[in-house]
């Protein structure tokens, strides 16, 4: 198989079939919706993962383009006679912290559609608008309308900031996709598309048959790549490539499918440039999602503790958003595992790959430690804990913590306390090396951090020196017997105890102790 062009940012489905691309055959899903028994369907998947591209297959399918389906799986069963007038608005594109933004938009695109199809929509605010292009479109075709909808959610979540124009914004566009219950007689099939999922009730109360298909396992692979695509469409590029570091990765997400599946834009960045490199997270800087975990005193290492609830993941909204539901959303987080607890599903999340795990801690220290810099400790924090230089670990651990702010002390009371300075070095470890675990919960208590180096386990306990007696993190290591778990044969087991002075924002005590094997 010849290589072909790699479809980075490339959302337009006639332009990767007609110039050569490489395509991942995603019709059978189209054909599944056209078969299932559902009208107006939801899909939320995070940025970059080729929701907007699935939008516009479903555009050129129900537009008649035969000639683009031709050889893939939509294709023989299909009936090609029956064209339907496709009627698609996207928010993807503006800015919408501007009161009026929203509504300029959506006219002014109504408007556009409109124009093109060669009928009027005529006066009125948007919605007034929507309804009778519906109409005027499905009249004139003699056919029912397909609705698509993309980024849904971007006008409310460009205004996070500005509680009041978000809930303007979520009023406004409830008003506008209420128009297509309004309008169910012209309307063949609805499709909406966004990162996030905002409660029903908030935003679709009128359109109460709406089709959520974010965590339906038979969908779970609407939009990412599995593995038999790298096997059969993208064979010619995994070529020099470490097929188990591509999987550790780019690999991961799980809408609760029997495959965990790639992010689309990290793998063909990577086909592109050869190197294993955080090439979706830095699309974006999370900064929202970081000041809104810090400022709700999310202690970073809760990251690999999280259980929700179907409805905890849901419940998305101006005035309500779980810091659990916000990682998922947004792809930070994926579903790893399903537990039952009292009758109750709980999905229990973790990182999906390695480039969202180093990248999000290592915006979190960005904004706990904002003057310390990952490179400077990245490859010498492993040397020195591999050679037991515990001096070296000392001076690498002040150094990091001199990157924080002489007053941030004195403007987060939560410096005071041991989860702050656990976050820090939880966020600097996962940042800069694998085999960084924090373990559950036991009788005795709850280590903080636990690195685990060839042989050797480090085991980790810090506490604040002004709220602790002299000696109390290596005490709580030895006393608690959190090593009983990691002994075993050949393998070495490193007690450290560290004791940081919120005040000085500075290491006071560093004890380390080797158990005999």
């Amino acid at each position: 198989m010849d290589k072909r062009r790699l479809p980075i940012g490339i959302q337009t489905y006639r332009r990767i079939r007609e110039e050569g691309y490489y395509y991942v055959d995603k019709t059978a899903y189209a054909r599944r919706i056209w078969s299932d028994a559902g009208k107006h369907y939801f899909l939320s998947r995070p940025r970059r993962f080729g929701k907007s591209l699935f939008l516009d297959t479903l555009k050129e399918l129900y537009e008649g383009s035969e000639e683009l389906f031709r050889g893939l799986a939509v294709h023989d069963g299909w009936d090609w006679s029956r064209r339907h007038p496709v009627l698609r608005l996207s928010f993807g594109a503006g800015n919408f912290r501007r009161p009026g933004t929203l509504t300029e938009s959506a006219t002014t695109q109504l408007e556009d559609i409109g124009r093109r199809a060669g009928v009027a929509a005529g006066g009125g605010g948007a919605p007034v608008r929507f309804r009778r292009l519906l109409e005027a479109l499905s009249e004139r075709a003699g056919r029912r309308v397909v609705v698509l909808v993309d980024e849904y959610d971007k006008p409310i979540l460009d205004a996070l900031d500005e509680p009041d124009l978000a809930k303007a914004n979520r009023d406004d566009l409830r008003g506008l996709y209420g128009t297509i219950k309004d309008c169910d007689a012209y309307v063949e099939l609805t499709f909406i598309t966004g990162v996030s999922r905002f409660s029903r009730v908030s935003l679709f109360s009128d359109l109460n048959n709406l089709l959520d298909l974010t965590v339906d396992p038979d969908y779970s692979a609407i939009c990412g790549y599995t593995e038999a695509d790298l096997d059969t469409v993208f064979a010619p590029e995994l070529a020099g490539l470490d097929r188990n570091a591509i999987r550790a990765w780019y690999k991961g997400y799980s809408w609760l499918g029997a495959e965990k599946v790639y992010n689309p834009f990290g793998l063909l960045k990577l086909f592109r440039s050869r190197e294993f490199e955080a090439h979706w997270f830095e699309t974006a800087t999370p900064r929202f999602l970081v000041d809104t975990l810090i400022r709700r005193g999310f202690a970073a290492p809760d990251l690999e503790r999280i259980h929700a609830s179907a409805a905890l993941l849901s419940a998305f909204d101006v005035d309500r958003m779980a810091p659990e539901a916000l990682l998922f959303q947004t792809g930070y987080l994926t579903i790893v595992d399903v537990e039952r607890h009292d009758g109750q599903r709980l999905y229990r999340l973790g990182y999906p790959n390695r480039e969202v795990r180093r990248g999000l801690n290592e915006g979190l220290l960005d904004a706990l430690a904002p003057n310390w810099r990952v490179a400077e400790g990245a490859g010498e924090l492993r040397g020195r804990l591999s050679a037991k230089d515990w001096a070296g670990v000392e001076a690498v651990f002040r150094r990091l913590l001199a990157g924080i702010p002489h007053d941030w002390h004195r403007r987060n009371d939560i410096a005071r306390y041991e989860g702050y300075w656990s976050s820090v070095f939880y966020a600097f470890f996962q940042s800069v090396m694998d085999g960084v675990a924090v373990e559950e919960a036991i009788s005795r208590g709850r280590l903080d951090l636990a690195v685990r180096l060839g042989t050797s386990v480090y085991l980790f306990e810090f506490k604040v020196a002004e709220r602790s007696a002299p000696g109390a993190a290596l005490d709580q290591l030895q006393a608690r017997g959190y090593a009983d778990k990691h002994r075993a044969p050949g393998r070495a087991v490193h007690l450290i105890g560290v004791e940081i002075s919120a005040e000085s924002r500075d290491v006071v005590a560093f004890d380390a102790v080797t158990l005999p094997r």
